[in-house]
């Protein structure tokens, strides 16, 4: 086995060390999710802290690793007989990115189950990590599926793995570490919600501490052991002080005060639910643990708000993390308990205690912040889009072809579901049908690999014809490996949105773009709740450029949507052009996703010669290639060309005006994106 980089050794992270501290005092803080760029020592910290993580005492033989002192009367393979417990190291586990839900929660016999009335129970990874720490690198893509398995084991102490009727329950306690790049997408509100505690990491910018950091790198590489041996002493004395914070967090009391200054800081930072309330004292109360005290401080509730709630604050993807420290030192002292206004108990401003440079210390700075809620603006004078006044400087078909500066987009909206015809196969979501392993049961066939999910109707149905032959007498059902059969579902799946945007003169009116920004952005806020990857192509002037590839991070498209500039000639075909290079490349990478083209764009094709048939024959090749689309119509005025329709009808999709993408437009709820097609 390697040897871990000593978590002392990191240099700088003090809130990434701090998070990860405070839940090996107290796993009730409910684990850390740690955001940052690549490279940032995420990783590392992780697997470091396992080292310092106190040892724990099993039951001999328990692949559940109960407490011989108290152990779990559910376990599957107790009961368990009065013995003397065997000390091992606290695991770490590893759940990759890749993992099935068998492989998470754990897989029973099926066969064995039917036929002998036997729980036959394979363990899976909750059960390996019970009582120690289960790892998720890159959290955001794991399916949501999973995500929902893992934080509900993770919130009960108890993972359920059930299968047509037979149930198997085991302790699943354990310290929950995710890491993730916020460039490859975001988790869900709700997921984000189930984790304790978040911090943002990111590399240091002082070239005195990046100096620092290569070095002691290079010098582990050369010799992990030797490296390890010079931190051994600062390990020692931090593994000590951990388990010191244990033993001192059932004497730490929690007065009225500091709750009502709890309560009060998640009333004033309007977060849902009461679990930021629950997070916090517990936050709190490890913090004064971990600082040797056993009454927590107003200085220990503002670093647990720090902590646990700046993820709470996201409504959707767009808004950025973080408080507004002004406003949480002002709810802390209006909400303050009067008895410590005397100014004779006050409170230690570091919460260590200390300020050891060997990570120990880890008092925790403050998160970096980022600027509070942003809500996506208005248009410029404060229009809804469909208000851009007709006849002033401003409104469509006045503009040049000048290039003009980036223009703030209208406030979104929900639109209407845009789905995929047909039948897919792809990545869990939830925009267009398609075969998953959750949803509706709608059959049954033989098993292709290991059986996932027993149709149990069609598996007796298969075994009854052979029962005497096979020498049935008792009431017992014989059922064999070929008479399993495994259940057909369909649920929905996530696909490509790829979003073509016409930037050019004839859209450069600074209403109508705000307009058209804000129906985009409302789209891409609908990719997000729908769990798609998004990609963005625009084109002005006289080409087409891939502004976004294909990614899962829409905020990302939001970002480029809002630094877009536009003027200059349109270029349709070529705009269509690039569209269909992109998506070719990504029928390679992943054949299963299925696209949906969204073309926004008034349909002018100007430059070049013949610009409009030509963009014709672009539309014909996505349509050859079945790739399902959508025109949204950008054109207004009293006179209309209806160019957008005919684009759509090469394309072989439908057209929708920015009113009628609306969800609550007369035109209705949902709209097949093909179906204007296959009418014409």
């Amino acid at each position: 086995m390697s040897t871990p980089y000593p978590f002392t050794a990191i240099v700088g992270q003090d809130d990434l060390r701090l998070g990860l501290l405070l839940n090996a005092v107290s796993p009730a803080v409910g684990g850390v999710l740690v955001r940052g760029e690549k490279g940032t020592a995420k990783s590392t910290a992780v697997r470091a802290l396992a080292a310092l993580v106190p040892q724990v005492s099993v039951v001999p033989g328990c692949r559940f690793s109960c407490d011989p002192v108290a152990p779990d009367p559910a376990c599957p393979d107790g009961p368990h007989a009065e013995a003397a417990g065997v000390s091992r190291a606290a695991r770490t586990v590893e759940l990759p990115v890749g993992a099935s839900e068998d492989r998470l929660v754990g897989a029973l016999d099926i066969e064995r189950a039917l036929s002998e009335g036997v729980k036959a129970f394979e363990p899976g990874l909750l059960a390996d990590a019970h009582r120690g720490i289960l790892y998720v690198d890159e959290v955001n893509l794991l399916h949501d599926h999973l995500v929902d398995l893992l934080l509900d084991a993770a919130a009960m102490g108890a993972s359920y793995v059930e299968r047509e009727g037979v149930s198997v329950r085991h302790a699943a306690r354990f310290l929950l570490v995710g890491t993730m790049n916020p460039e490859e997408g975001e988790l869900r509100p709700q997921l984000l919600d189930r984790f304790g505690l978040t911090v943002e990491v990111a590399a240091s910018r002082d070239t005195d501490e990046r100096v620092e950091v290569v070095r002691r790198r290079l010098a582990y590489d050369d010799d992990p052991e030797g490296f390890a041996a010079r931190w051994a002493g600062e390990e020692s004395a931090l593994r000590e002080r951990i388990a010191a914070a244990r033993a001192l967090l059932p004497r730490v009391v929690l007065g009225d005060g500091v709750l009502r200054q709890i309560a009060a800081t998640c009333a004033a930072f309007e977060v849902d639910g009461m679990r930021a309330d629950i997070v916090m004292a517990r936050t709190a109360t490890a913090l004064a643990a971990w600082a040797g005290r056993e009454e927590v401080t107003a200085d220990d509730v503002r670093q647990a708000a720090l902590l646990a709630l700046p993820h709470r604050r996201r409504r959707n993807p767009f808004d950025a993390p973080g408080l507004d420290e002004d406003k949480l030192d002002q709810t802390l002292d209006e909400a303050g308990p009067q008895e410590n206004n005397d100014g004779d108990d006050q409170p230690d401003p570091d919460p260590d205690g200390g300020g050891d440079d060997d990570g120990g210390g880890g008092g925790g700075g403050v998160p970096p912040q980022a600027d509070g809620d942003r809500t996506p603006p208005r248009g410029e004078s404060g229009d809804t889009p469909s208000q851009a006044p007709e006849g002033s400087p401003d409104a469509p078909g006045r503009s040049t072809g000048a290039e003009q500066q980036p223009v703030a987009s209208a406030e979104p909206f929900r639109t209407k579901m845009l789905s995929v015809p047909g039948l897919g196969e792809g990545a869990a979501g939830r925009r267009s049908r398609a075969r998953t392993e959750h949803g509706r049961t709608t059959g049954a066939r033989r098993p292709q690999g290991a059986l996932t999910k027993l149709h149990l109707a069609a598996t007796v149905q298969a075994a009854a014809p052979h029962q005497r032959a096979r020498g049935r007498s008792g009431r017992g059902l014989v059922v064999r490996r070929d008479d399993l059969r495994q259940a057909t579902r369909e649920g929905r799946e996530g696909n490509l949105v790829l979003f073509v945007v016409d930037a050019s003169g004839s859209m450069a009116a600074r209403q109508r773009m705000s307009a058209v920004k804000g129906a985009v952005l409302s789209l891409l806020l609908d990719a997000y709740q729908r769990r798609d990857k998004v990609g963005l192509v625009t084109f002005r002037g006289k080409e087409a450029e891939v502004a976004l590839p294909p990614t899962s991070s829409v905020d990302a498209a939001a970002s480029r949507l809002e630094s877009l500039p536009t003027g200059g000639r349109t270029p349709l075909a070529a705009g269509l052009l690039k569209a269909h290079d992109v998506l070719r490349v990504e029928r390679l990478r992943d054949p299963s996703r299925r696209p949906l083209l969204v073309v926004v764009t008034d349909g002018r094709a100007t430059g070049g010669p013949e610009p409009v048939a030509l963009a014709g024959r672009a539309g014909r090749l996505h349509r050859s290639e079945g790739t399902a689309s959508v025109v949204v119509d950008c054109e207004s005025g009293y006179v209309r060309l209806g160019l957008a329709g005919e684009l759509a009808r090469e394309l072989g999709g439908t057209a929708v005006t920015l009113d009628e993408l609306r969800a609550d437009s007369i035109a209705g709820l949902v709209k097949d994106v093909t179906a204007a097609g296959r009418a014409a």
